[in-house]
C-alpha cells in the first residue's frame, strides 16, 4: 500500500480542517479569546469601580454633614409594618410625611437640630381614627418616650387642643416601627 502526500494529509488533517480554513479557524479562537478578555477586564473593572465609589462615599461621608449621607434599610435601620388590614402603608406614609418623620437622614441625624432618633411607634386608633406617634430618642430608658404626636387622618393634620395624648392612645394597635439599628 502506497501512501500518497495527499493520503497522508487527509489521514492527519480532519475533513473540516483543511488549508483553507485555518484562517477562519484563528480567527474564530482570537475572536473567542478576546471576548473572554473583554468581560474578565470589564468585571474587573466595574468591581473596583464600585470599590473605589464605596471607599470614595465612606471618606466623604465623615467630612460631609449628615444630611448628604446615605443610610441603607436593614443595615442602619428596619422599618417594620404591622396590622395592615387596619389601615394601608400609604395612609401611614402620608401622616409620616406630613410630620416629617419619613426622613430617614434627619432621624438619624445626632446633632444637636438632627431628630436623633432611636426608635419611632405609631399606634392607630381606629375609632377615632387617629395615629399616635411614639418617638423615642436615643438613650431612651425602658419604654417611656421621649415624645407623642397625635395626628388625626380625618382632618390631615396634628389636633391643637392641647388634651393629653393619653387620651388618644387608648384603644389603639401598633402599624408602624422604625428602628435605628446602626449605633
Amino acid at each position: 500500500m502506497d501512501l500518497t502526500k495527499r493520503d497522508v494529509r487527509e489521514i492527519t488533517m480532519p475533513k473540516h480542517f483543511n488549508k483553507k480554513t485555518v484562517p477562519y479557524w484563528t480567527i474564530a479562537v482570537l475572536v473567542i479569546l478576546i471576548a473572554i478578555i473583554l468581560a474578565v477586564h470589564f468585571k474587573a473593572n466595574s468591581s473596583s469601580q464600585t470599590t473605589t465609589t464605596t471607599v470614595k462615599t465612606s471618606s466623604s461621608s465623615e467630612k460631609a454633614s449628615s444630611s448628604t449621607k446615605k443610610y441603607v434599610a436593614g443595615k442602619d435601620y428596619k422599618i417594620t409594618y404591622n396590622n395592615t388590614d387596619l389601615i394601608d402603608k400609604s395612609t401611614i406614609t402620608k401622616a409620616l410625611d406630613a410630620n416629617g418623620l419619613n426622613d430617614i437622614n434627619d432621624l438619624m441625624d445626632t446633632s444637636e437640630d438632627g431628630g436623633d432618633m432611636a426608635k419611632v411607634e405609631v399606634y392607630y386608633n381606629k375609632d377615632k381614627n387617629l395615629l399616635v406617634e411614639r418617638l423615642f430618642k436615643n438613650g431612651y430608658k425602658g419604654d417611656e418616650d421621649t415624645t407623642r404626636v397625635v395626628y388625626d387622618l380625618t382632618q390631615g393634620k396634628i389636633p391643637d387642643n392641647g388634651s393629653d395624648t393619653n387620651v388618644y392612645y387608648q384603644p389603639s394597635w401598633l402599624v408602624y416601627t422604625w428602628e435605628k439599628l446602626s449605633k
